[in-house]
């Protein structure tokens, strides 16, 4: 009998991507039968997906819609969105504890959380209003405290970025060409990740071998690009000029929405200073890459399938 998996944001980047995933693959389609976990069952996605799944109705805020949505459920994939509101870190840490405490108490064997670095701990203190980062850092120790098996996915920088936040995006100058500024030096290197194309790639070899990857973080991306070799590649793509420009730290936090000004400031120096993933950044994505079960997306190739649209 196949074993329930529960996955969470099922319409969204990640969860969609874990559910198209499993249901193409030969032996994992027959090994687990996907339970669709989103907010509005009653949306143009979910309405899709329940032509190939079971949806149901779940909101990690609302501890009884998750009791119903988790009931049976063998593996759970858990992924929670970060929160903009003064208590921000609370917020997004305490609906990840929700999740996993329900998945618990109704017998799920096996947790797989989309965790991120806790960027306080790794900058010593320096950088402290990264919450995304933390949030997700504190939820996966406490994931991990609990006697239930886990394994992680740390998710890179996603490409689909590049065309979703315009804040960040290429701007053209009046000599035509287009220009991509941040504080930090062209030389600093992001890991990528195709999220839609690939996370399922990474979850997938956990779900494969979970006993294996028991405790293990898969820091998942193709690979690490310098922002040299990002506008590099956006110039080819897109035959037009695009440059990189190191502009002073306040000129950049301008140029950004007020409520995420903190959070990106901090978040790029962070990773210029100390590696996205911390001191040992390289190796580290280069061990999920190896066990990505399937081939990665380059950023070439990614935007061959998504031509970038500069505007």
């Amino acid at each position: 009998m196949a074993k329930i998996l529960a996955v969470f944001g099922a319409t969204g980047q990640q969860g969609g991507s874990v559910v198209k995933y499993v249901l193409n693959d030969p032996e994992l389609s027959q090994e687990y039968k996907v339970r669709a976990i989103t907010r509005d069952v009653n949306s143009e996605k979910a309405k899709q997906l329940k032509e190939k799944v079971e949806v149901v109705q779940g909101d990690v805020s609302d501890r009884a819609s998750l009791e119903k949505a988790l009931t049976g459920t063998h593996t759970v994939f858990a992924m929670t969105a970060p929160s903009f509101e003064p208590n921000r870190l609370e917020i997004e840490y305490n609906n990840a504890k929700r999740i996993a405490d329900v998945a618990l108490e109704k017998g799920a064997q096996y947790f797989i959380f989309s965790t991120l670095p806790n960027v306080r701990e790794i900058s010593g203190g320096k950088y402290t209003n990264v919450t995304p980062f933390d949030a997700k850092a504190n939820a996966e120790q406490y994931i991990r405290g609990l006697p239930i098996k886990s394994a992680f996915v740390s998710l890179g920088s996603f490409m689909e970025n590049f065309q979703l936040q315009t804040f960040l995006a290429p701007r053209q100058a009046p000599d035509g060409t287009w220009v991509m500024t941040r504080h930090t030096s062209p030389k600093t290197q992001v890991p990528l990740i195709d999220a839609v194309g690939d996370t399922g790639k990474f979850i997938g070899a956990i779900l494969a071998e979970p006993d294996k990857y028991e405790g293990e973080t898969f820091c998942a991306a193709v690979g690490l690009y310098t922002l040299e070799e990002i506008v590099g590649t956006m110039s080819k793509a897109t035959g037009k000029t695009v440059v990189y420009k190191q502009i002073p730290a306040e000129d950049f936090r301008k140029s950004l929405p007020p409520f995420a000004a903190d959070i990106f400031v901090e978040g790029f120096g962070y990773g210029e200073e100390f590696g996205y993933y911390g001191p040992n950044t390289k190796e580290l994505v280069a061990w999920a890459a190896q066990q990505a079960r399937g081939r990665l997306t380059t950023l070439e190739e990614y935007f061959e399938a998504h031509p970038l649209q500069l505007a």
